[in-house]
């Protein structure tokens, strides 16, 4: 029997060997397959592309296939590539795409199957690089909140934290080890800064599992590492006559009274041969007699024996003092600040610390400490121990007497009775008394009394001004007698008005009023005002000091300001300005402002280059200004949007207040009487104003806050901050004193004037140029005599790369503009001033969804996964850019749905805007009326066939049902499906009531009754309804109402960013986007630009040399927002400008790598859109109604790869409804041919509009065929000849599509002069006369040329 498992057990044995020399055999010879297997784990489904990448990677690598992916296979053999190569790039290029195929999910397959592996892979990163971004941010943000609370165990943290910095490993983030492990660290609480201050200062070098296991040791001595220290008062005081320890010897007798004896003279013990010294050890002498001790205390090294050793080994100054939670009593270290104090006989009072070991205390009494505050603090029962280096303030007796603390910033601050006191600042773990720094604050100032106080009043009412001009006020009898008192400093001024010592006086005073005016503009600041005011311009007059304030969007307005100013105090004082004086500033450099100059005989005085001190009065004004500003912002708690109210109100003040230049107030040189000043608050403060209704139950006032004084009227300006809103009001109730006795201090205002460095404009002469130079090509001959004026050289905000880099981060590109006051995000809505509005709009948003029963509450089901939301919010305005609705709108994360699962059909049509031209142009001429509304929201109406879970709503959750998910019933924003399901929902409602599509326009529809026809154009939910019945429109509302939340808003007046102007007398219609192109020079920093007069100049053209050459202009082309600039200009071509077409077709064609000289061109059409912002396309004037082409090209304009551009432009009723300008797709080898391919293009867009217009029934003369006029004989007779010539036999087949148009008489082609051919200015840059008179034939003309 043994045997027989012997034998047993070796045959095993011999099996086992035998199959692992087949295994490995088999891994010798199939290493190949073997490590392909690592791609079959989980094939590609989307979510898992990186990893799945990495192992192809991986497996090509060990194949050397990779240089499949990583460029395109040739087509064929040639350029250093062999015949054999190729034959080896196309098997390996066969093995790897079926390598790819084979793993990934069925529908990746479908779509990839016919596709190379070069192509499969490009694909791939484009789908799915994107979404692996999204979950690296996600994990990336995780990471970054994630943080340990006090209390939490440690190790749970630790491995979270290893778990995401793993997963960001995965995603192509790299984390190394020191950057984790200082990661875990930074994510811990205060309570384990002892633990990383060790780690980092011992350099130690571990692992993630070792730093586990040290924090997790760390953690169980948190607790007992806390070195408190105690007070045991364990003895009694001792009687008269009782001994102390004999061990120190001698006697020690009590004070004690006795009335009419002598005082008995204490006898001084001393130490025996057998003493023992404390400090050293040594016998024969005491520790206060220790020469030892005495030599260290001189060199400052003496061993404490307290054992506060945590104290020791931080701060060494013996004067210093810590706030201490865990100690009892305050503790000091010399004896000198100590009042009414007592010795503590040996054994009264025992201190201990953590360790156990006793220290000394030697005396107790009250120590008056002297803050930096300018305020003494009395420390009661404050125990004299000599051996602490370091003095204590105990923080539970403070409590305990009433003191309160705030600990923000690193540091602790401590008041009384809302007193400031003091503050410590954070030192190693320490709050630390920095008692050698000054500290001054308002609250300090509260403690002054009587004439002080009402001092300090007068400083903050007139704008901060200094003393000496409060004793001037008084002398003068402005201001009420009382004693002025030193109020100390004020931390506002501090903060807003540290300067340089000023520069000397220059140049002569003038001797009358208006002699001589001083004027600058500061701008743009770092923060818009509100209102959207960036600059302001300053007159001063020289003789009194009086000066004007003017808020301006743009520095353009400069000269406009001027003449205001001009006209009010010449008609006020009776007197013409006699001298301007400024800088060299553009806005002071134009032919307009000097010709207005020097038609009033006013004498133009500019700083020579360099001498800003020149213009000394304007720049010392504005400093002076801008430092008020603040100081007033800095006491007052308002956005510092608010800074151009208070601007007004300093400006109103310092014109009351004395001057060192003049002898009175300028006011009084000014109106010839003393000013009134009683009228005047602290700006900013709080103040209660009388509603001018209210119901009985409601409040009589309204809390708000003062911010300026009107000039038209006598009143305050206050500001309601529960509405938004600054109104005027005669009077209130003003809580001044309150304002100045609130407990902060002051805060720091970051308003500056945005500037460059000099050497920075050595670009930006363009920039100071006059903007509105003529042209030698427009006047036809020079000016004559040039001026000899050189524009200064200042340091404002004029460079280029400053001007547009600031725009990049965070901001959408999308072609429709948002504005940037709204919110991105909930909690950004939830902090901004205007929370209230948009916690309205979003309850009004849920309202709606729950109207129209959009989802129920339901749990997620296993298998499912449940999409996020997010709230999206927009300011609604009218067409005058005026604020009209907050508007919020909760939509789906769609880009997390799954095709095939989620999700199918996504497409769903909207109405072209050629298509509305061509109604408004048709309703222009038949006087039709023309109704607007809009369908609330829209996208509930759709009906969701797909299953589809979301997240509740973000601030809106149910608390009952946290963990219940939204499972949707209809189509909400944001999912894919959701305009498909709104567009087949309406389709269906205004079908039943009659209304038939156009066939060529699936959102154009038409009814008809009789001699009554009505259309309507749906834009997503903007709807337009046009007719010639009023009660058939009417009805077509009603219908609409009862299958739709409907808002009717009248006669069309804006609509998709474009404002639509009528005559309804002169049968005319404009269209302005004057609005938008604003909001696009706001957005791209060029509101202050110079207006051009051509969108390209004549004979410009752009190519590819004039890219980035070197990686330094790359990386800084790379910063500039060319794409996004060409996008915002885009909406505007195509919705009313087609004068911009060329220029923007010639700009478009360098996105991918734009150079200086491209970004210039882009800028030039922003320049002539600036001038030209307020023209319309306007629609009206003809007496028939027919469409009318016109055709043209450029022959090879392209210098890259000489092909031609076409350009093509159609007009129905005296406006463009239809145009384009595109490089041509092939090269043509003629002019002729060139314009042959042209009008093929324009030919198919006339097949088109003509079946359009026919469908409408509206246009008779559509009929016919369409004229098409083209300016060259060749082309003309190509169109019309069926036969080929030699000439064109080259040309494509498809564009001789042209002929077969004109045969059938839908099209009918024309000679037209070049002159004429108004489709000129959209192939080439042309002259400014002559483009100018081609768009004006296209309709585009200014408002005053035809309202």
């Amino acid at each position: 029997m043994l045997e027989f498992k012997f034998i047993k057990r070796n045959c095993e044995w011999l099996f086992i060997c035998l199959f692992f020399s087949i295994v490995v055999f088999n891994m010798a010879n199939n290493n190949s397959f073997n490590i392909r297997s690592i791609l079959e784990k989980e094939k590609l489904n989307g979510k898992n592309f990186l990893d799945w990448q990495r192992n192809l990677q991986i497996v090509l690598m060990q194949e050397e296939k990779e240089y499949v992916l990583e460029e395109a296979m040739p087509e064929a053999a040639g350029d250093g590539v062999t015949q054999a190569a190729l034959n080896r790039w196309i098997d390996a290029n066969k093995d790897v795409k079926c390598l790819m195929l084979a793993t990934m999910s069925a529908d990746l397959q479908k779509t990839f199957i016919n596709s190379d592996a070069f192509t499969i892979i490009s694909e791939l990163k484009n789908m799915f690089q994107d979404l692996a971004r999204v979950e690296r941010f996600e994990t990336h943000r995780q990471i970054l909140e994630t943080k340990l609370k006090k209390g939490e165990p440690v190790s749970p943290h630790v491995l979270k934290m290893i778990g995401l910095i793993e997963n960001m490993s995965r995603l192509d983030q790299q984390f190394s080890q020191e950057m984790a492990i200082d990661t875990i660290l930074h994510s811990l609480h205060s309570g384990y800064d002892q633990f990383k201050l060790n780690y980092s200062m011992n350099s130690l070098d571990k692992t993630l599992t070792e730093l586990h296991g040290m924090l997790k040791t760390a953690e169980k001595t948190l607790k007992s590492d806390k070195q408190d220290v105690l007070m045991v008062r364990g003895g009694k005081f001792k009687k008269s006559g009782k001994k102390r320890n004999a061990k120190k010897g001698g006697n020690k007798a009590s004070p004690t009274k006795q009335t009419g004896a002598k005082s008995v003279k204490r006898k001084v013990s001393q130490p025996t041969s057998e003493s023992e010294c404390f400090y050293c050890k040594k016998k024969g002498h005491w520790k206060r007699d220790c020469l030892k001790l005495k030599e260290d205390q001189k060199n400052g090294t003496v061993v404490p024996s307290s054992g506060i050793f945590v104290i020791d080994c931080i701060l060494a100054n013996s004067t210093s003092w810590v706030l201490d939670t865990g100690c009892g009593s305050h503790l000091c270290s010399n004896p000198q600040g100590l009042r009414r104090s007592r010795k503590l006989s040996k054994g009264e009072v025992d201190l201990r610390v953590g360790n156990g070991a006793r220290i000394a205390a030697l005396a107790v009494g009250t120590y008056y400490l002297s803050l930096p505050s300018g305020l003494v603090l009395e420390l009661e029962e404050c125990f004299h121990v000599p051996s602490l280096t370091k003095n204590i303030i105990s923080v539970s007796c403070l409590d305990a007497k009433g003191f309160s603390f705030l600990i923000k910033d690193n540091s602790c601050s401590f008041y009384f009775k809302e007193m400031f006191y003091g503050s410590a600042r954070l030192v190693n773990g320490l709050y630390l008394l920095d008692h050698d720094k000054q500290v001054y604050n308002i609250n300090t100032k509260k403690a002054k009394k009587d004439d002080s106080d009402l001092t300090y009043l007068w400083h903050c009412r007139l704008g901060h001004i200094n003393l000496k001009r409060l004793e001037r006020l008084q002398k003068e009898g402005i201001l009420e007698p009382f004693d002025l008192e030193d109020y100390g400093k004020c931390e506002s001024c501090l903060l807003g008005k540290m300067t340089k010592q000023p520069f000397s006086k220059v140049g002569e005073r003038a001797n009358e009023l208006l002699g001589l005016i001083h004027t600058d503009v500061c701008g743009p600041m770092s923060t818009n005002a509100r209102g959207g005011f960036s600059y302001f311009i300053t007159f001063t007059d020289d003789f009194s000091r009086y000066g004007y304030v003017y808020l301006m969007k743009h520095k353009s307005e400069s000269f406009d300001k001027f003449k205001e100013f001009q006209s009010e105090v010449e008609n006020q004082l009776g007197k013409k300005i006699k001298a301007l004086r400024s800088d060299r500033g553009g806005e002071y450099l134009s032919y307009e402002f000097d010709d207005h100059l020097k038609e009033c005989g006013i004498l133009s005085e500019l700083t020579p280059p360099g001498t800003p001190q020149w213009n000394g009065v304007s720049e010392r004004r504005n400093r002076t200004l801008l430092d008020m500003v603040r100081s007033m912002m800095g006491q007052a708690e308002l956005p510092l949007e608010f800074w151009g109210h208070a601007l007004n109100t300093a400006a109103l003040t310092i014109n009351r207040a004395p001057s060192k230049a003049v002898e009175k107030t300028p006011y009084e040189l000014w109106f010839g009487k003393p000013p009134n000043v009683s009228f005047l608050k602290i700006w900013g403060c709080e103040v209660y104003v009388k509603r001018l209704i209210s119901d009985k139950l409601h409040p009589k006032s309204d809390k708000c806050i003062l911010v300026g004084y009107p000039k038209e009227t006598k009143g305050y300006y206050f500001y309601n901050t529960s509405e938004n809103k600054v109104f005027v009001a005669r009077d209130g109730v003003f809580l001044e004193k309150d304002h100045i006795s609130k407990m902060t201090s002051g805060r720091k205002v970051d308003l500056e004037e945005i500037r460059v460095e000099q050497q920075t404009l050595e670009n930006a002469q363009d920039d100071i140029q006059d903007e509105t130079q003529r042209s030698l090509e427009e006047s036809g001959e020079n000016h004559g005599q040039s001026r000899n004026v050189t524009p200064r050289r200042s340091q404002r905000y004029r460079s280029q790369p400053e001007r547009y880099l600031g725009i990049l981060t965070n901001e959408s590109y999308d072609v429709l503009l948002l504005e940037s006051d709204e919110p991105a995000t909930y909690k950004q809505a939830m902090t901004s001033p205007s929370s209230k509005q948009w916690q309205e709009a979003m309850q009004s948003e849920l309202d709606s969804m729950s109207e129209n029963q959009v989802w129920d509450l339901v749990d997620l089901p296993d298998g499912y996964q449940a999409i996020g939301s997010k709230w999206v919010f927009k300011l609604k305005k009218d067409k005058d850019g005026k604020l009209e609705v907050f508007k919020a709108r909760l939509v789906a994360k769609g880009y997390r749905q799954v095709h095939g699962v989620d999700y199918d059909e996504t497409f769903s049509p909207v109405a072209m805007l050629k298509s509305i031209r061509i109604m408004l142009a048709i309703a222009a001429y038949y006087d039709y009326e023309i109704w607007q509304m809009d369908v609330k929201t829209a996208f509930l109406n759709g009906v969701l066939t797909e299953t589809v879970f979301m997240t509740q709503p973000e601030g809106f959750e149910d608390p009952k049902n946290a963990k219940k998910v939204c499972k949707l019933k209809k189509s909400i924003y944001g999912l894919k499906q959701a305009s498909r399901s709104w567009n087949i929902r309406f389709d269906e409602a205004v079908s039943d009531f009659g209304f038939i599509k156009n066939a060529d326009e699936s959102c154009v529809y038409k009814k008809v009754s009789g001699s009554k026809i009505a259309f309507l154009v749906l834009y997503v939910d903007d709807i337009l309804l046009i007719g010639n019945d009023i009660p058939m429109l009417n009805s077509v509302k009603i219908w609409l109402g009862k299958c739709f939340s409907m808002k009717d808003l009248g006669e069309a007046q804006y609509i998709l960013g474009i404002k639509i102007y009528r005559d309804r007398s002169k049968k005319m219609i404009g269209l302005s986007q004057s609005t938008y192109i604003n909001k696009v020079l706001d957005r791209f920093k060029m509101a202050d630009s110079k207006r051009g007069y051509l969108p390209m100049s004549h004979g410009m053209t752009l190519s590819k040399t004039q890219c980035p050459k070197t990686l330094d202009e790359r990386r800084r082309m790379n910063g500039i927002p060319y794409a996004s600039l060409i996008g915002s200009i885009m909406y505007a071509m195509i919705c009313t400008r087609p004068d911009v077409a060329y220029a923007l077709s010639a700009t478009s064609r360098y996105q991918s790598d734009p150079g200086e000289a491209h970004w210039t061109a882009a800028k030039n059409i922003l320049k002539y859109l600036k001038r030209h912002k307020d023209d319309f396309l306007v629609y009206g004037g003809d007496d028939e109604l027919i469409v009318k082409g016109y055709t043209d090209a450029s022959f090879q304009t392209d210098k890259d790869d000489f092909r031609s551009q076409s350009g093509f432009v159609f007009c129905l009723n005296g406006g463009a409804v239809s145009w384009k300008s595109a490089k041509q797709s092939t090269i043509a080898d003629s002019t002729t041919e060139a314009e042959y391919i042209a009008a093929h293009e324009a030919a198919k867009e006339a097949i088109w509009l003509r079946k359009f217009i026919g469908e409408l029934g509206v246009v008779p003369s559509i009929k016919g065929p369409i004229a098409l006029y083209c300016d060259n004989n060749g082309a003309i007779a190509q169109a019309k000849e069926p036969r080929h010539h030699q000439r064109v036999k080259h040309v494509l087949r498809r564009f001789h599509l042209l002929r077969e148009f004109v045969e059938r008489k839908e099209v009918e082609i024309s000679k037209i002069g070049t002159d004429d051919n108004i489709s000129d200015p959209l192939t080439k840059p042309l002259p400014q006369a002559k483009h100018n008179s081609h768009t004006a034939a296209m309709g585009i003309k200014h408002i005053g040329e035809w309202l």
